[in-house]
């Protein structure tokens, strides 16, 4: 449950950290949106050590299933763009790839 929840912090830090640098450099808003979004950042990059991993490379990995899905629910709650089938085609596959990455049996 730890790892889900380090993991679900860090899509939400991580989402919110790029939106604020989407926001001054896309959508024209203030230079002072880059101070809460380099605060999230480095929120993102503290909750992946919370993960259970012995390799920090895995950790990122599996992280990127978990990532993408949360990107789509940002499309859809925070942009207002319903998935399409192809979106959560997607990010069902990058589920199953995290799974196998985080939890296959290793020697």
């Amino acid at each position: 449950m730890t790892t889900f929840l380090a993991y679900a912090g860090a899509a939400l830090a991580e989402i919110v950290g790029c939106f604020a640098f989407w926001a001054w450099l896309r959508l024209d808003r203030s230079p002072l949106w880059l101070l809460p979004g380099m605060a999230s950042l480095a929120l993102f990059a503290y909750l992946l050590t919370l993960v259970e991993s012995e390799a920090a490379g895995r950790a990122y990995a599996a992280y990127g299933g978990i990532y993408i899905v949360a990107a789509i629910l940002w499309l859809w709650g925070a942009e207002g763009y319903r998935p399409d089938r192809w979106d959560v085609t997607g990010g069902a596959i990058c589920l199953v790839g995290m799974t196998v990455i985080l939890f296959g049996p290793r020697p």
